[in-house]
């Protein structure tokens, strides 16, 4: 499966016929961010990246009890943004950043795209993150067989050097069959699952867990934390204001 091939940090090799270069976007892509699942969805998109990451105290900023959702993943996003496009201006990321090997390449060597993302998983109007210990995280999983749970999923897209940036967010809804139990959690750490770096506890994507999916409302790579459509939309977007930028 795919999964199988893709969860190296760098990704660069991959063919030219990609999101990139169909956009006339530099490549490849600067993701800042560890996570296991957004490097497997990138590269079943075909688009090449290389694993930048500068963490924040996430933990800090926002308020859980108060922000929407929507409001907090995109702030979240935001500031993994700005501290790592800050970090890469004053040269603090040059031991990181991609060797560009072809004469072609060198070209674009000062210029970039980077993806930053956030995700909180909601239920009955709480606002979960990535569990602290094995008991919460079965305290998660325990609830979601008597109310669905919902994903929100946010994406920024910085283009440099010119600081040209779009975002969005994404947003799907889990229905688990009632054989879903704290349980699950123990099975899947038995497999080395990690589920404590999953927010909400969820990993859709295990065996372990389908099977106790009952229906998803929206797309599966939404839910492990980046939506194909998104990236693709925001991609877009991210073309049009650098061409308008062009001709003014």
């Amino acid at each position: 499966t795919p999964t199988k091939l893709t969860a190296d940090d760098n990704a660069i090799g991959i063919t030219k016929n990609n999101p990139l270069s169909q956009n006339g976007l530099p490549s490849p892509l600067l993701l800042g961010s560890a996570s296991f699942t957004r490097k497997l969805i990138l590269s079943e998109m075909n688009i090449p990246y290389h694993k930048v990451v500068r963490p924040i105290d996430e933990k800090s900023l926002g308020d859980r009890t108060k922000d929407a959702p929507h409001d907090l993943v995109l702030m979240l996003a935001l500031a993994k943004m700005d501290h790592l496009v800050n970090e890469i201006r004053i040269g603090n990321c040059v031991d990181d950043m991609p060797t560009l090997s072809t004469n072609n390449d060198a070209e674009v060597n000062d210029e970039w795209i980077v993806l930053t993302g956030d995700q909180v998983v909601t239920h009955a109007g709480n606002i979960l993150e990535k569990p602290e210990s094995i008991e919460q995280a079965k305290q998660f999983v325990q609830g979601y067989a008597s109310e669905p749970c919902s994903t929100v999923g946010s994406c920024v897209l910085t283009h440099l050097p010119s600081g040209i940036q779009v975002s969005g967010v994404d947003t799907a809804t889990i229905h688990f069959k009632s054989t879903i139990d704290g349980e699950l959690v123990d099975r899947l750490l038995e497999e080395d699952a990690p589920i404590l770096s999953c927010a909400g506890g969820l990993m859709i994507e295990h065996p372990l867990v389908k099977e106790h999916i009952d229906r998803i409302e929206g797309t599966e790579d939404s839910v492990m934390g980046l939506s194909k459509y998104l990236v693709e939309r925001l991609l877009g977007e991210l073309k049009e204001k650098l061409d308008e930028e062009a001709t003014r």
